[in-house]
């Protein structure tokens, strides 16, 4: 390694306390321990779902199916989602925690049945919603087992994306080349994981289904230029197959519709519907239209 690039030695103690935040862009909302850190009751809308959300990959999973739900004819599908700033530790309310004892978004309640179901974890809540209304889940055995598999997947290997190429390329306070080169090449193993598969199938499991929508808000994202400004970084031109499939998705108005929802970020204030509690919301309630 370059002198720029060198890792300062650490040995770690015996054992490990928490005495300051450990930097980065996420530090404040960091901690060792689980619970609420204060009282907060959520608010509950009109609509049979109610989601507690940010528009980020996780997020945006769920804001995806949800539209894609209601733009093939189930009305049981309505939702009201809420913002969840979670720069802000609005994850800690005891509200929120009585939801997702893990503090983290997305979290779901469904109000359409008693008593109220709580569904927390994105793929979690993906696979309660596709069996709650028999859609994007293929009927076929096989076919479903090879939607659960890349489902599972995607929620297993999105955290060396995510929390690992992610927060060391674009969050961590300092940079260095090992963690950078140790979570780029695999992230890039599994962009060519899928760029095979889509080689020769045209979905992941024979129909677009909720392992699209998973993967999609993920890689997609990723190859598309959304997520830590990477694209040319990771070089995803290469990945054709992969490309293809992204930009297929991406095209579908339920898809632009559920990247919207929950949206505090960006430059474009006609992408960012902060909270969403009808389907005239996309029309009426952007942040560019509120700010006129």
């Amino acid at each position: 390694m370059t002198k720029d690039t060198a890792m300062t030695e650490y040995t770690p103690p015996k054992v490990w306390t928490w005495e300051a935040e450990s930097g980065g862009k996420f530090a404040s909302i960091n901690r060792p321990i689980a619970g609420p850190t204060h009282d907060k009751e959520l608010e509950i809308g009109k609509h049979p779902f109610q989601l507690y959300s940010l528009a980020t990959p996780n997020g945006v999973k769920v804001t995806i199916m949800l539209e894609e739900l209601l733009a093939a004819g189930h009305k049981g599908a309505e939702y009201d989602a809420w913002l969840v700033n979670i720069g802000e530790g609005v994850q800690f309310g005891s509200g929120f925690v009585d939801v997702n004892p893990n503090s983290k978004i997305p979290a779901l309640m469904d109000h359409s049945i008693t008593p109220p179901q709580r569904v927390f974890e994105s793929g979690a809540i993906l696979l309660y919603l596709a069996e709650k209304f028999g859609a994007f889940t293929p009927k076929d055995p096989a076919q479903r087992t090879e939607m659960m598999s890349w489902l599972f997947w995607q929620m297993g290997s999105a955290p060396y994306l995510g929390g690992g190429f992610g927060h060391f390329y674009a969050y961590a306070p300092e940079k260095f080349q090992y963690p950078i080169d140790r979570f780029t090449m695999e992230t890039k193993r599994q962009l060519d994981v899928l760029d095979r598969h889509l080689a020769e199938n045209e979905w992941f499991a024979g129909e677009y289904s909720i392992a699209d929508i998973a993967i999609w808000s993920w890689y997609g994202q990723l190859v598309l230029g959304r997520l830590y400004s990477a694209a040319e970084f990771l070089d995803v031109g290469t990945y054709k197959n992969v490309m293809r499939w992204a930009e297929t998705i991406d095209a579908r108005p339920a898809v632009t519709r559920g990247r919207m929802v929950n949206r505090a970020f960006g430059d474009d204030l006609s992408m960012q519907l902060h909270e969403r509690h009808d389907a005239s919301d996309f029309d009426t309630k952007t942040q560019d239209k509120i700010a006129k």
